[in-house]
């Protein structure tokens, strides 16, 4: 097929350098160039290897969201600024690769999104686990009945950042899981819905910027289920990301670190869907951070050429943001 022309709006956001590797190595894509509003960052980024020196720099945002010709933006700043950035893309009529989280003002989140819904324009998420075979697997297990009603999830999803991130990320209610949490609660409300309570718990336990909360942890409660979502910024490296659901006829834990996962442990009451009763470990194909972004993309374009429906649907977007500000306490 032709190329579908995109190009980047902004830089900032820690995804932003691994998204336009994707667009300029997918051959259905063709990059015509990237906006940075801060002339600092710009001249860091290009001096940053010739990945980036060889790209087309706009000079001013209009020449990439008035050019016609171009059919989507990758949405690339940083949390703060990245709405903002966004309703710009969906006003100038064009699709919208964006990435998590959605802003912290909600009504303007609702308004983008039926902006987009008026225009037709599709608005993907960049929640790139989605598109990582264990996820996949434990939500196809956990929508066709094989694990039962399910009653628990545990998502551990920390890291480790540096004094200068966490200054940045400070500036949210929330700190680490406001950035973060969002790639788990995906998850959850896929598996669960909306949940008819949440709860937040945000420390400072490291003493290291004050105002940023880096010790964190989300409960969301179900009428039959509950679920912890526990976000750090201090883990020590490599991380033991987990992520854990429990049903009544079994149980499937994508054992750590799930980036880029290797195995899933499931346990099953009673035979059955081709898996035997008891404990096993079914082996899955690993996938690095850069593969699925790949696979991000490569959904977003078959949705724009018409070869396939989105894999989620616009209600599920809106209710991941409506959940992560919810629980940090953005709205009530």
């Amino acid at each position: 097929m032709t190329p579908i022309r995109m190009a980047q709006y902004a830089t900032k956001h820690g995804h932003a350098t691994g998204k336009l590797l994707s667009m300029l190595t997918n051959p259905d894509v063709e990059v015509v160039g990237v906006y940075e509003p801060d002339p600092e960052q710009r001249a860091r980024m290009q001096a940053t290897g010739s990945l980036l020196r060889n790209v087309h720099w706009f000079e001013d945002k209009a020449e990439m969201l008035d050019d016609p010709s171009i059919v989507a933006i990758a949405s690339e700043g940083l949390n703060s600024e990245s709405l903002e950035q966004t309703a710009e893309i969906v006003a100038a009529g064009k699709h919208v690769w964006y990435d998590k989280p959605a802003g912290q003002d909600w009504p303007r989140w609702q308004a983008v999104m039926a902006d987009a819904q008026a225009q037709k324009l599709y608005v993907q998420m960049g929640y790139m686990l989605r598109y990582h075979n264990g996820f996949r697997r434990i939500a196809n297990w956990a929508k066709s009945g094989l694990l039962g009603d399910i009653f628990s999830v545990r998502a551990h999803m920390s890291t480790w950042i540096s004094e200068a991130q966490r200054e940045v990320i400070s500036e949210h209610k929330a700190g680490i899981f406001y950035d973060l949490a969002g790639h788990m609660l995906d998850q959850v409300v896929w598996l669960l819905g909306r949940p008819t309570r949440t709860t937040g718990f945000f420390h400072n336990h490291a003493g290291i910027v004050p105002a940023f909360a880096d010790n964190t942890l989300g409960v969301l409660e179900y009428d039959k289920a509950i679920a912890f979502v526990d976000i750090a910024a201090m883990e020590p490296r490599p991380m033991a990301r987990r992520f854990e659901v429990y049903g009544s006829k079994g149980s499937a834990i994508l054992l750590e670190p799930f980036e880029p996962g290797h195995a899933i442990r499931l346990c099953l009451e009673e035979a059955d869907g081709g898996y035997r009763q008891g404990e096993q470990r079914i082996p899955i194909s690993a996938q690095s951070r850069q593969e699925l972004y790949d696979r991000e993309l490569e959904a977003f374009v078959a949705v724009l050429s018409g070869k396939q429906q989105p894999d989620r649907p616009t209600s599920h977007e809106l209710l991941v943001q409506e959940t992560l500000l919810r629980t940090t306490g953005h709205i009530s």
